[in-house]
């Protein structure tokens, strides 16, 4: 369909006190933006992720919420990105793609996401000798790119060619103070390296102080929102965080006609007790 307001030549005439001008229309603006947005390889799962529809049910959700918002709303005016840590299925991912798109559709910033493990699978295949692709063209884009999300990190199997390749790229974009926000599962356990769990084990020293230089830490805590039952909603959630934080790795709900059990999470004017914000943590 043809612009209005530009006839599709991609400028458009203003008003500016009197005198006419000529500035880019808007429609050239959200054209960009979706080139950036297709070219950020975001999964098609979380293409749907930003912080309007993101569920804060509890306090440390509601800070990561905050801290999220402030770090989109603030770019490329920041001095710091995020490593945001938690269980499976409390929206990291979430988060993080949500920061990501915003910055690219409010800033027209350059963005890209990976998750670790793929990143890795493709950084290696370049070593194939019938592979046209060079490992420079590679990281690159991951290395240059106005913001990355680097997902799940630490999930990949450690080797020293692993640790090698993530210390490259991470002290690359320190060094050229670009801003990036990482993903992980496992848990920041101070200085415990025999703890297979702990983030210091997966990913070295090396890495791990980088990280804290470049990084605020956010550490979630909420339910996992793969547990949802069909048409699950934020009372479900909050039943299957209050399971979790009672130390049942696998908490499962209720059947759903079992009124009473949701009853105990309920204030005493009968609504829920934490604010339901819209959409799921993690969808």
């Amino acid at each position: 369909m043809t612009c209005v307001m530009c006839d599709d030549t991609g400028w458009k005439t203003v008003d500016v006190d009197g005198v006419s001008r000529v500035t880019r229309c808007d429609c050239t603006r959200a054209s960009a933006a979706a080139r950036l947005l297709a070219d950020a390889r975001i999964p098609r799962r979380y293409q749907h992720c930003d912080l309007t529809n993101y569920t804060a049910y509890n306090e440390k959700l509601t800070k990561a919420l905050r801290q999220a918002t402030s770090l989109a709303e603030g770019f490329p005016v920041v001095d710091r990105g995020l490593l945001i840590l938690g269980p499976p299925g409390v929206g990291k991912t979430h988060l993080a793609v949500a920061i990501l798109r915003q910055v690219i559709t409010t800033r027209g910033a350059r963005g890209i996401f990976y998750d670790t493990r793929d990143l890795l699978r493709v950084i290696r295949s370049t070593y194939d000798p019938v592979n046209q692709v060079a490992e420079i063209d590679v990281l690159r884009p991951v290395i240059e790119a106005d913001m990355l999300v680097l997902d799940d990190l630490g999930a990949e199997k450690t080797s020293e060619w692993v640790e090698e390749t993530l210390n490259h790229i991470v002290n690359a974009r320190y060094s050229a103070q670009r801003t990036t926000v990482f993903t992980s599962n496992h848990e920041e356990k101070g200085d415990d390296t025999t703890d297979p769990d702990s983030l210091l084990f997966r990913i070295g020293y090396r890495m791990r102080s980088r990280l804290h230089e470049m990084c605020d830490l956010l550490d979630l805590d909420g339910a996992d929102y793969r547990q949802l039952p069909p048409n699950g909603g934020v009372d479900d959630l909050i039943m299957l965080w209050k399971l979790r934080s009672k130390g049942s790795r696998k908490a499962t709900l209720p059947s759903r006609a079992a009124g009473q059990a949701r009853a105990q999470i309920r204030g005493r004017d009968g609504k829920a007790d934490l604010r339901w914000t819209g959409g799921r943590a993690g969808s």
